[in-house]
């Protein structure tokens, strides 16, 4: 592993005073209201969140903070050093939004559908506003309602749970990586045999895809898989095109 580049160093350092901050300066209701990325109707959605929900974490253990910069780390520089500093900041971003995009889509997607069963169920606007505004989990507040649960599920989720995380552009960031170093050797903690980068990054989104249509997580729950997908696919369109217009002669620096 070469040094670490500035930008990355940079990006580092930010993630870790956000999520410091949110957790003693600030507080960690104020800040997932302020920071984290809210569904687009919600009352709490504000235009920067697309931003700063990349420097936002999970603010109930530090492990998404740690795997997501570790990750940054191993994969940021090489990549940095291959675009140029300039280039480089308009990737993580330009991959990041474009994670927040894609999340966005699919988020509306799920909320229009929930809200249509619903609707087709007898249930009323106001009714349905009225369940948004509550804090409980759909199960517990309609129990002996009407409401499909899995649709009510789907609606409330969407809704009222916001996206956190530098995933997406760190997605966006190992697709470029795996372009850039396909026969680079890289492993899992948990599977000590090394893959190359162009078959394990691969394996690593079609895990995504999977998840995302299927709705079972093999790493956990809460995951923001579309946002993984999206930042990937954002990262692999830049890439491509750079690539097939010789990016390396023209850097920005």
């Amino acid at each position: 592993m070469g040094r670490i580049t500035d930008t990355v160093k940079l990006l580092l350092i930010v993630n870790v005073v956000f999520y410091l901050g949110s957790q003693f300066a600030i507080g960690h209701d104020q800040s997932m209201e302020l920071f984290a990325l809210w569904f687009v109707e919600h009352p709490a959605f504000q235009l920067w969140q697309p931003i700063t929900h990349m420097f936002m974490h999970d603010l109930s253990s530090p492990m998404h903070l740690i795997f997501n910069m570790y990750a940054l780390w191993m994969f940021g520089s090489p990549i940095e050093n291959a675009l140029g500093q300039k280039r480089f900041v308009f990737f993580y971003f330009s991959a990041g939004l474009g994670a927040a995009l894609i999340h966005t889509l699919v988020n509306y997607y799920h909320f229009q559908s929930g809200y249509d069963v619903l609707i087709s169920s007898g249930i009323t606007p106001t009714e349905i506003a009225d369940m948004l505004s509550k804090t409980l989990q759909p199960g517990s507040y309609m129990e002996s309602t009407r409401i499909p649960i899995e649709a009510a599920q789907d609606l409330f989720g969407s809704y009222n749970i916001p996206a956190v995380g530098a995933s997406g552009a760190i997605y966006g960031v190992l697709v470029a990586y795996g372009m850039l170093f396909p026969n680079a050797s890289l492993g899992l903690i948990f599977v000590p045999i090394p893959i190359k980068a162009k078959y394990f990054i691969p394996g690593l989104l079609l895990i995504d895809l999977f998840s995302g249509v299927t709705g079972f997580s093999i790493f956990g729950q809460n995951i923001a898989n579309w946002a993984h997908l999206g930042g990937a696919l954002f990262g692999f369109i830049m890439m491509y095109y750079w690539k097939k217009n010789s990016f390396n002669d023209k850097r920005w620096y």
